[in-house]
């Protein structure tokens, strides 16, 4: 089981408090598996392999565009979190998901093929908005696939695992505004062009539709149901949603706030 719990927009301090309230609860057993979806505000962060150098501008002028700087403890690189991209953090115990057909000998699943399993929910999101996307060997992330196109990264992987309990996780380019990657070199990779789902298809997508296909995709690529949990505090109160139906009062992701203690 999957409880899917969507925060709105929040600041990046604010969804890395709620991250690590709910890793040391799932380290604990308190609560189950858990796919935190939100959009932060505007954000620059530099996992444990970041090079300062990456960031191409001053803080002054981060400021001045009212970009945060965040160093966390994922993996990768630098990279961009703002309005309009879909962020997505999973806090799940890696021993409860076999390892059927993965690249290392556990029985469970490792670091690897947990992000190889990430990687396909988010190729089968794009293809749902009728993107062709794929992965490029030597590379974390998914890369558009055109025929006639040159390929673009249009979603970021960053992750943390702790005593096989994960943390941080993907970043999908919806409707985001890409120029703020010109502040960086998005994930240490030179002259490669990042790109969104609204870019690809000319028009701006609904990211609570994007949303859904996500989720739907977490359920299929890791064999889970998916329980939809009002918000936070209901989920921490052991309030149950109801599988695969979403709620009425569901907050949307688009335009919307949330307050975390």
């Amino acid at each position: 089981m999957i409880s899917v719990v969507q925060l709105g927009t929040v600041d990046y301090a604010s969804g890395l408090r709620a991250q690590q309230q709910l890793l040391e609860l799932r380290k604990e057993g308190k609560i189950g598996d858990v796919l935190l979806l939100l959009q932060h505000s505007p954000v620059i962060t530099l996992g444990r392999n970041a090079k300062t150098a990456n960031i191409l501008f001053s803080n002054d002028e981060l400021n001045r565009r009212g970009v945060e700087l965040f160093e966390t403890d994922r993996g990768g690189d630098v990279t961009f979190h703002g309005p309009g991209q879909l962020v997505g953090y999973p806090i799940f115990d890696l021993h409860g998901f076999p390892n059927k057909a993965g690249t290392s000998t556990l029985k469970y699943l490792g670091a690897v093929d947990y992000v190889r399993r990430i990687e396909e929910v988010l190729i089968r999101t794009c293809l749902d908005f009728t993107i062709p996307t794929k992965r490029i060997p030597g590379l974390t992330g998914v890369w558009t696939d055109w025929a006639s196109k040159p390929e673009a990264k249009i979603a970021a992987i960053g992750v943390h695992i702790s005593r096989s309990v994960t943390s941080h996780g993907f970043a999908l380019n919806v409707n985001t505004d890409l120029s703020y990657f010109n502040l960086i070199v998005p994930c240490g990779i030179e002259n490669k062009p990042v790109t969104s789902i609204a870019q690809e298809l000319e028009k701006d997508v609904s990211l609570d539709d994007v949303a859904q296909a996500i989720t739907r995709n977490f359920g299929r690529v890791f064999d889970r149901q998916i329980l939809w949990v009002d918000t936070l505090d209901a989920l921490l109160g052991r309030i149950i949603g109801v599988p695969m139906k979403q709620p009425e009062e569901l907050r949307r992701i688009h335009g919307s706030d949330s307050r975390l203690a």
